[in-house]
């Protein structure tokens, strides 16, 4: 997972983002990306993220960046980027009896998408590509976090919820002018996917990027003058 640190960008944008159509310096974007593909030792594949719930299945590098919120691949090498500044990047893997990962997977998991699906579909399309008797992984990377995700009844609906009934990965907090709002534990509502989805062992961590300007990105947080980073996932 990158982080806002070691790049070339200038402010607002400064210094590592990922991101191409923030309006950050072409040459500075493609100056980061190179430098995270010459940490990472392979070229990862970026994808044109819309906040659905498509996952594309990936062989090797493509001219032109797909349409889509999640990506797998069972090839050696080809690495899977998933750009996120503020939406909750999910990683998985899946591995044989003796541990070895057999595919790989990253899946751009914002409320819509996970709403909509988007992890349903990864974990669909890893166990179309890997053999049987296999068992999967997932690490959950940096996020907004509860104290910061204010969301209305929207949000609540998109997740089979009800004001009255918000259940426990929503907490009731109204504004000053009393307007009803309630804080979203982004993290929370995906474990209880991937759970479902029989995802054995699922790895967090924990960070607020919207509280943590030092380190990362946030749109919630800065808006239109937010970069983007990235997490990472390659089969070696």
């Amino acid at each position: 997972m990158s982080t806002r640190e070691g790049g070339v960008s200038e402010p607002p944008f400064h210094h590592l983002n990922l991101g191409r159509s923030v309006g950050d310096a072409p040459e500075a974007v493609l100056e980061n990306r190179r430098r995270v593909a010459r940490h990472l030792g392979t070229e990862p594949v970026y994808l044109h993220q819309v906040h659905g719930s498509r996952c594309v299945l990936l062989d090797g590098p493509t001219p032109e960046p797909l349409s889509a919120d999640a990506a797998v691949t069972a090839t050696p090498g080809v690495g899977l980027a998933i750009q996120v500044a503020d939406c909750l990047p999910v990683l998985l893997s899946a591995l044989d009896a003796q541990g070895r990962a057999l595919a790989v997977g990253g899946a751009h998991a914002g409320w819509r998408s996970l709403a909509g699906g988007v992890l349903e579909a990864t974990v669909a399309a890893l166990r179309e590509v890997a053999p049987d008797n296999f068992a999967l992984r997932a690490w959950l990377g940096p996020c907004i976090g509860p104290e910061a995700f204010e969301v209305g009844e929207d949000v609540l609906e998109a997740f089979g919820q009800r004001p009255e009934l918000p259940g426990r990965h929503f907490r009731y907090q109204p504004r000053l002018d009393g307007s009803p709002r309630w804080r979203a534990n982004l993290q929370g509502l995906a474990r209880e996917r991937l759970h479902q989805l029989g995802v054995e062992g699922v790895s967090v961590e924990p960070a607020c990027t919207v509280s943590d300007p030092l380190r990362f990105f946030s749109f919630r947080r800065d808006g239109a003058a937010s970069g983007r980073m990235a997490a990472f996932i390659a089969l070696g």
